[in-house]
């Protein structure tokens, strides 16, 4: 099943998280295209998604999910204990995006930003959709 992460490239925390997936994501269950390139720009309008959306999106399935349920989503399919912080999404999706929300504000405030989209490692480059 092909599994598409987009995220904002130029955010530090962002770009650590496509990272931190990477490195627990052995099975390559996912790839990754940044929110500003060509091939995110056409996803989103593709699946009637804001173009200046404000949060990660996971495409799974045709199916796609934004915010707190994209970040859930995804830990559910890592190796390791991330898979445990699915039981959140027995929460309301409203009260578990009040605090991805708050973060998503910050996150240049709090990680800083970059003057241009993150460029993979030469050996992650075939799981980026935009490279």
């Amino acid at each position: 099943m092909q599994r598409i992460i987009l995220f904002d490239g130029v955010c530090n925390f962002c770009s650590s998280s496509v990272q931190f997936i990477i490195m627990r994501d052995p099975d390559f269950k996912f790839q990754f295209a940044s929110l500003q390139s060509e091939k995110g720009q056409q996803l989103l309008a593709k699946h009637h998604v804001c173009l200046d959306i404000d949060s990660m999106v996971l495409i799974e399935k045709d199916r796609v999910y934004t915010k707190s349920t994209a970040a859930l989503r995804i830990a559910n399919e890592l190796k390791g204990v991330y898979q445990l912080f699915a039981i959140f999404l027995i929460i309301p999706k409203p009260v578990r995006d009040i605090f991805y929300t708050i973060l998503a504000k910050n996150r240049y405030r709090w990680f800083g930003k970059k003057d241009q989209c993150m460029i993979p490692k030469p050996a992650d480059k075939q799981r980026f959709l935009d490279t």
